[in-house]
């Protein structure tokens, strides 16, 4: 990251609300799920699915939680009723995970089951290392009570990645593999980048070979071409892995990948609660620096 992306990251906290708005258009479908509807249909037409996220986490009220889970179990029924080519994510501290346990489990089983009779995928999303166990535990349960429509993510700048990878391999999993995002103590992960990266390329091999069902998330090109060279060797069907990108990020990239006929699906995700995922954004990718300054001095994004 060059010192202007690095001055503009470290002034995201007293940027305004309105400015960060701006600059975050492009990567939020909108704030109603109409607005994801849409974005995933479009998308559609381009040859790519979509992963239909619910903005939110880190919940600490009931009310807020049930209310999160029906949304999302509405997510579910948008996408049989629409015949959309996505899935649904959720996140668990939007269900309650902070509040309680027991609770929580509960709100992602309904949301499982309900999505399960419509024919609908769950993905569980992997947020910071306090939930990393709990997230994993929920799944292994989910599939011990006999749900095959749910899937999980691990993230390659942990080290306890491949360990994780090597737990899973008995359900042959679905599982997005990207490389994280949160900020996390160098005890528990690799803090430079080219260790993230040969952990990532370490962990597609494990699951590859595994039996999994891979989703390569990343807009690395260095993950991505690896990818593309380990799919080939392979020879890959396409009904075993699927890259996976942002929405509003590297589409170019995303477009050459779909006409060289590798499965494509984008993270749509929409709802009022977009600041924290949006800063989260706008810090991972340098490259929106410039959208951030030119939002600034123009008021337009």
């Amino acid at each position: 990251m060059g010192l202007f992306s690095k001055l503009v990251v470290a002034s995201l906290p007293v940027i305004p609300k309105s400015i960060v708005r701006l600059v975050a258009q492009r990567y939020i479908a909108g704030p109603s799920l109409s607005d994801a509807v849409a974005t995933t249909q479009a998308l559609m037409k381009l040859g790519a699915s979509s992963t239909i996220d619910v903005l939110g986490e880190f919940v600490t009220e009931r009310r807020r939680a049930a209310d999160e889970t029906v949304m999302s179990m509405s997510v579910a029924s948008a996408i049989h009723d629409h015949k959309l080519d996505a899935y649904l994510s959720i996140k668990l501290t939007s269900l309650g995970l902070d509040l309680d346990r027991d609770f929580a489990f509960e709100n992602v089983t309904k949301i499982v089951t309900h999505a399960q009779q419509l024919g609908v995928f769950v993905r569980m999303d992997m947020e910071n290392t306090p939930y990393t166990d709990v997230t994993l535990d929920f799944y292994r349960k989910l599939r011990a009570n006999g749900f095959t429509n749910v899937g999980v993510v691990l993230q390659a700048y942990l080290r306890r990645t491949e360990a994780d990878v090597r737990s899973l391999l008995e359900y042959q999993p679905s599982v997005r593999l990207c490389k994280g995002i949160y900020v996390e103590s160098e005890t528990v992960a690799y803090k430079d980048a080219d260790e993230i990266r040969n952990s990532y390329k370490k962990s597609l091999r494990l699951l590859v070979d595994g039996g999994a069902n891979v989703r390569i998330a990343t807009h690395d090109e260095q993950l991505i071409v690896d990818a593309e060279s380990l799919i080939r060797q392979q020879s890959l069907d396409p009904s075993r892995y699927q890259f996976q990108m942002l929405l509003g990020v590297r589409e170019d990239r995303r477009n050459t990948l779909i006409a060289a006929g590798h499965p494509m699906c984008i993270y749509v995700p929409f709802g009022d609660d977009w600041y924290g995922y949006s800063t989260r954004r706008l810090k991972e990718n340098p490259q929106i620096a410039g959208y951030v300054a030119r939002a600034v001095l123009t008021g337009k994004s």
